[in-house]
């Protein structure tokens, strides 16, 4: 691997330039920074006539190239006390050098800023500011410097649910990771249904306020679960839920919208990697339309949407079943027996067939419990105990029952085992489609219950 030496204007002052501070020139790693460069060179790869490998080299070479010199920025900032901004005249040389002693502490996200730390979750920070801004490195910076300073001012570091109006805080709730780890948020605008709860909160005259900083409350929680590490999960997933949803409710809060969008694209870039919008109506489509200018491309390519009938289809693209809630076609519910590490399995029922899944039980004096859900249903479905021993009885738990499509809901049984035997769950698939099924099993200890009679 080639290697050479990358000299930047805040590092290595040039000719006629002031000098830069001792401070900085102290720093490790930072002058003559060490940059690794692939073996293959633009120009090279274009004489083969490779030119799209040649783009993707010298793209990478810019990204790593902007970080650089962002690193190399910041550093100086904060060694140089300047990083929210100059320090007032009129402190005296022990206040400015509290304040520099301070700054040096500074962090974000958990994450320290300072380059020279050589924290792992620094770079995963930083590039998050390049990325929204296209890897322009003194836009990126502005970037930064606003958010610390938005930071400070609003406290977002200290917020608290208290002060929330509680009736806001139930539009809002999280649970669970998408299948790469990160944290799910889901926005449940269905609850604007009820006509009380909008008309309280648009008599108030910090509704913005209210909704804004609920976001930062939210977005603040789900940084905690967040890891900022190379491979680590750093951003968030988003569900808003349109279900119930009419368009004289949303036009009052456009406004919100729009101030709660420009807020969480200005201060925390590149945080929310993904919103998947599920039952959505086609009014709601123009609305985006309108909301969507002010968003900037890459934030607009971070949205999906699903309407109903491809809403369990959609977010199991993203989630799997296990950390998919009920109501949404998934096997999740909260304070539940099963736990999101206990994995599913999978079936196929081919189109005009019938399948089965068979959960073996040899344990006796335990009862098994079971979680199944199709995907689309539109399904024939039944349950029963058929017992390894051919003098036993079968046992029938669930007569044959149909399941439309717009029943979502996972089913859930459970059976205590006398003998040994297997559940058998018989599904019937009338349609000219295959249907997925996602199921999963567990046992648990059961105590037998004893009558005591007298005599």
């Amino acid at each position: 691997m080639e290697t050479t030496f990358i000299k930047h204007p805040y590092i290595i002052p040039a000719e006629g330039r002031n000098t830069m501070t001792p401070s900085i020139l102290m720093v490790v790693g930072f002058i003559g920074f060490p940059f690794e460069l692939p073996r293959e060179n633009p120009e090279h790869v274009q004489e083969d006539g490779n030119r799209e490998a040649a783009a993707i080299i010298d793209m990478k070479f810019k990204k790593k190239k902007a970080l650089l010199e962002f690193r190399c920025m910041v550093e100086d900032a904060v060694l140089g006390n300047y990083l929210l901004g100059k320090p007032p005249r009129s402190h005296s040389p022990k206040e400015a050098a509290l304040a520099r002693s301070q700054l040096k502490k500074i962090t974000l996200w958990g994450v320290p800023l300072l380059p020279s730390k050589a924290h792992e979750g620094t770079d995963i920070v930083l590039l998050k500011f390049l990325k929204a801004k296209d890897y322009k490195v003194h836009d990126a910076f502005e970037m930064l410097r606003k958010t610390l300073k938005w930071r400070r001012d609003y406290l977002a570091d200290l917020i608290q649910e208290d002060g929330l109006d509680p009736d806001v805080g139930k539009l809002v709730y999280s649970n669970c990771k998408d299948r790469e780890g990160r944290p799910l948020y889901y926005n449940v605008c269905g609850a604007f249904k009820n006509r009380e709860l909008p008309k309280k909160l648009v008599d108030l005259e910090d509704l913005c306020d209210q909704f804004i900083r609920l976001e930062v409350k939210f977005m603040e929680k789900g940084i905690k679960e967040l890891n900022f590490k190379p491979g680590g999960a750093n951003s968030i997933v988003q569900i808003i839920d349109l279900k119930n949803s009419k368009p004289p409710d949303i036009k009052k809060f456009r406004v919100v919208s729009k101030k709660t969008v420009m807020m969480l694209q200005d201060n925390y870039p590149e945080l929310m990697h993904r919103n998947i919008i599920i039952n959505v109506p086609f009014w709601y489509y123009a609305f985006h339309t309108v909301a969507s200018k002010f968003l900037s491309p890459r934030c607009k390519r971070k949205f999906v949407f699903a309407r109903p009938a491809k809403v369990t289809k959609t977010l199991l693209k993203f989630i799997s079943p296990e950390n998919l809630p009920v109501e949404y076609g998934g096997l999740y519910r909260e304070n539940d027996e099963f736990f999101p590490e206990d994995r599913t399995s999978e079936l196929i029922v081919r189109k005009n067939t019938a399948g089965s899944v068979r959960i073996p039980v040899a344990e006796t004096g335990v009862t098994m419990m079971w979680d199944l859900t199709v995907l689309g249903w539109d399904v024939s479905y039944k349950e029963e105990f058929i017992p390894d021993d051919e003098g036993s009885y079968r046992v029938l738990l669930q007569s044959e029952k149909e399941k439309k499509g717009g029943e979502g809901e996972s089913m859930r049984n459970s059976f205590y085992i006398s003998e040994p035997g297997k559940i058998v769950i018989t599904i019937d698939n009338v349609t000219l489609k295959n249907k997925r099924v996602y199921y999963r099993f567990k046992t648990k200890p059961t105590v037998p219950m004893y009558t005591v009679s007298k005599e």
